[in-house]
């Protein structure tokens, strides 16, 4: 049959359709967990457009998981959403923001949340269900260093974010792209692949793990592209406030998914779903933030 006939038309859409009913059901799940915890997901910020665009997010990304497979990919990312928010618009000190990571830490290390750490219960629900698939003991270290990393970048920004407050001394660019764990999608994409992942995938955890870090600082850059007016406004941190233009960053995020291309096409010989996720992972993204933000126009 030739190409792009009607019937190809049909068989394409119905694709977009089951995957956009994967993330309708994400978001529904979503919309229940984020009423379990209400003083971490104030609407706004977390209005049904956020919690919708999360769900979409990992439906497309991973488009082959069934709705109960993505559960720890849309949990992992409302956690950082609510992590960031906590981080960045709540805490008013650095002891705040210390505390706040010091607490997940230790969550994620299996300590007990107290009643009023909503930000650590939810946090132990995630880490409660990654403990029930088999080979978590195997890699429940690797997890935890994850949840650290991405709270000691949150708390490194923070007091970036006071010096240049306090002084005007900025980090530089590189130090600042170094410090992409506190975008969170290396946090979200080692919990999906804990979660549901095969023998295969989990024996290369750490050659995936890597890989999601050269992607998530393709994700970052793109994202300051799309939020750099409101984080001007907010007095939040952004790529282009360091001493780069947009062309610039634009060429970094060229030559970053050059290099991003060939590392995912060795990966595919050995993880190809998994090098598959991280490819349209960057796919999504860049063309998400084209058009909108998760944020919103939201001045934090």
């Amino acid at each position: 049959m030739p190409p792009n006939t009607p019937i190809d038309g049909i068989a394409a859409t119905a694709e977009l359709g089951r995957i956009s009913a994967l993330a309708a059901r994400g978001h529904r799940d979503l919309q229940k967990r984020a009423a379990l915890y209400p003083t971490l997901f104030p609407d706004p910020p977390v209005d049904g457009a956020m919690l919708g665009a999360l769900a979409l997010s990992t439906a497309f990304i991973a488009p082959w998981c069934t709705s109960e497979q993505l559960r720890i990919a849309n949990h992992t990312s409302l956690w950082v959403t609510a992590e960031d928010w906590q981080i960045d618009s709540v805490a008013t000190s650095l002891d705040a923001v210390t505390s706040t990571a010091s607490s997940c830490i230790a969550v994620a290390g299996g300590a007990t949340p107290t009643a009023d750490d909503e930000l650590g219960r939810f946090l132990a629900e995630i880490r409660d269900e990654l403990t029930t698939v088999a080979a978590f003991p195997l890699v429940q270290r690797q997890w935890q260093e994850e949840v650290r990393r991405l709270l000691a970048a949150d708390v490194l920004e923070w007091q970036w974010r006071a010096k240049r407050a306090a002084d005007g001394t900025l980090p530089t660019f590189a130090e600042y792209l170094d410090n992409a764990d506190n975008y969170g999608a290396t946090f979200v994409n080692v919990s999906h692949w804990i979660g549901t992942g095969d023998d295969e995938t989990l024996d290369h955890l750490p050659e995936l793990t890597a890989a999601s870090r050269e992607v998530q600082q393709i994700l970052r850059l793109v994202n300051d592209l799309a939020s750099y007016d409101r984080d001007v406004k907010s007095g939040d941190l952004n790529a282009l406030m360091l001493g780069v233009d947009r062309d610039d960053v634009m060429k970094q995020i060229a030559d970053r998914v050059d290099q991003c291309r060939l590392l995912l096409a060795a990966l595919e010989g050995v993880c190809p779903r998994q090098a598959a996720y991280l490819t349209r992972e960057i796919g999504f993204t860049t063309g998400f933030y084209h058009g909108a933000d998760f944020w919103g126009t939201l001045e934090r």
